[in-house]
């Protein structure tokens, strides 16, 4: 019964000290911002992905970005059933991002995303899934920018 006991309470102390931390968990671990986000083109795909890079607009860090953003969204119908009804949809985005620092450009960045999705006779939950397959583009592109802007930060 005690040695039962004392391996609980050991593997307890050694899982909450074996050093494990999420790497977007505070922007302590960021020691870069953005200045300026300049957002053009899709509207929504664009307020998700500003909503997902709040936490990088601060003006306190050394190392500092101005982001200039092109987003394109597009609805291509793929297939048609034997009535010409619409049976699926490609969903896709595609994001320009130029990093500049100090009226600089540095990079340009590209990030596209897709997505095929099934025609529902329910308009509104039709909407619903473009909704959501826009924020899971917004949340991605916003990951890989959050990489390569850690990549620049490094260099």
């Amino acid at each position: 019964m005690y040695r039962k006991i004392f391996l609980f309470i050991f593997l307890i102390f050694l899982i909450n000290h074996c050093g494990f931390t999420p790497l977007y968990s505070n922007k302590s671990n960021n020691n870069f911002s953005i200045t300026d986000l300049t957002m053009k083109g899709d509207r929504t795909i664009n307020n998700y992905i500003k909503i997902n890079l709040y936490q990088l607009l601060d003006n306190s860090n050394e190392k500092q970005f101005t982001i200039n953003v092109d987003t394109k969204y597009n609805k291509v119908v793929l297939s048609k059933d034997k009535t010409a009804k619409i049976s699926e949809y490609e969903l896709s985005s595609t994001s320009v991002f130029e990093i500049s620092s100090k009226n600089k450009l540095i990079k340009k960045i590209t990030i596209s995303e897709k997505k095929n999705m099934n025609n529902i006779e329910d308009k509104f939950e039709e909407q619903k899934e473009e909704r959501i397959a826009k924020q899971n583009f917004a949340a991605t592109t916003s990951r890989k920018l959050i990489t390569e802007l850690s990549i620049l930060n490094d260099n």
